[in-house]
């Protein structure tokens, strides 16, 4: 009989945050294969568990999977771990768990913290329906479609975000016109200097701004969902921009109105905040 592949979940931060079903199942399997067998190993060893471990990480999954495979089918049983969290949430291990079921190897998944999941449970916003974007891209024009299609959700949106980019992503929201949109940040969750806050995007940005400690570290951002309106000025933005480029706001304004059939006016003030001062 073939052995099984646990999905197994690690603490985010705070090492009491493992569950004695995970802390058994890594003690037990034959191999623990790891996103980054050094951050892995030094958990591990705070855990007391001293089972092997193999890495699976972005740039030798689809090499590793069938291996694994292959050790699984002759009855061996691995664990798969991230380096914190849930794996496969915005992680490598998708290529690993198709292969098994494709091969008729038991996948398992042994839940346990997430920083989704923590991050939607302290907002303070609505948690019924939401949207997991994960890292939005870094620069370009795949950032400004990103940024445009989170603008547009009407459910709350959970982002992940290096803390060198959070003042960035914070100055797009901005400039997108969502600076009185809630916003909550979550800055290293369960560790000693954890951080919540939920403001609007202009009184968060200022405060980040105002404090370099909030700029470093493990962000999730949550964002409230758009209105019926914003979700229009969301799937507008690309038109608007466009028409900014070639004429003032009081034409582009006079365009978009005959596009939409939406007031003038109300086009207007809303293309100025867009064009800045």
């Amino acid at each position: 009989m073939s052995g099984t592949l646990y999905i197994v979940s690690t603490p985010i931060g705070h090492l009491e945050d493992i569950t004695r079903r995970a802390l058994r199942v890594l003690g037990e399997v034959d191999t623990v294969a790891a996103e980054d067998t050094r951050r892995s190993g030094q958990l591990l060893d705070a855990l007391g568990i001293r089972t092997r471990l193999v890495s699976c990480h972005d740039h030798n999954e689809a090499a590793r999977s069938p291996q694994l495979v292959a050790r699984l089918q002759q009855g061996e049983s691995v664990a798969l771990i991230s380096d914190a969290g849930t794996p496969l949430v915005s992680d490598p291990g998708y290529r690993l768990v198709r292969a098994c079921q494709e091969a008729g190897v038991p996948v398992v998944p042994i839940p346990g913290a997430s920083a989704v999941l923590a991050a939607l449970a302290v907002a303070g916003l609505p948690t019924d329906r939401f949207v997991f974007e994960g890292f939005l891209p870094s620069k370009g024009a795949p950032r400004v479609q990103a940024l445009e299609r989170v603008l547009g959700n009407t459910a709350t949106s959970v982002l992940f975000e290096a803390p060198h980019r959070l003042l960035a992503v914070l100055d797009a929201l901005l400039a997108a016109g969502a600076g009185e949109r809630e916003i909550t940040l979550c800055r290293e969750l369960t560790k000693h200097f954890e951080t919540v806050r939920r403001d609007t995007v202009a009184a968060l940005r200022d405060w980040v701004a105002a404090d370099s400690d909030q700029q470093r570290g493990e962000i999730v951002l949550v964002l409230s969902g758009a209105d019926t309106q914003s979700a229009e000025d969301a799937e507008l933005l690309p038109l608007a921009r466009a028409l900014l480029a070639e004429l003032p706001a009081s034409r582009a304004a006079k365009v978009l109105a005959a596009v939409t059939g939406r007031k003038r006016q109300e086009l207007y003030a809303w293309l100025e905040t867009l064009s800045g001062p």
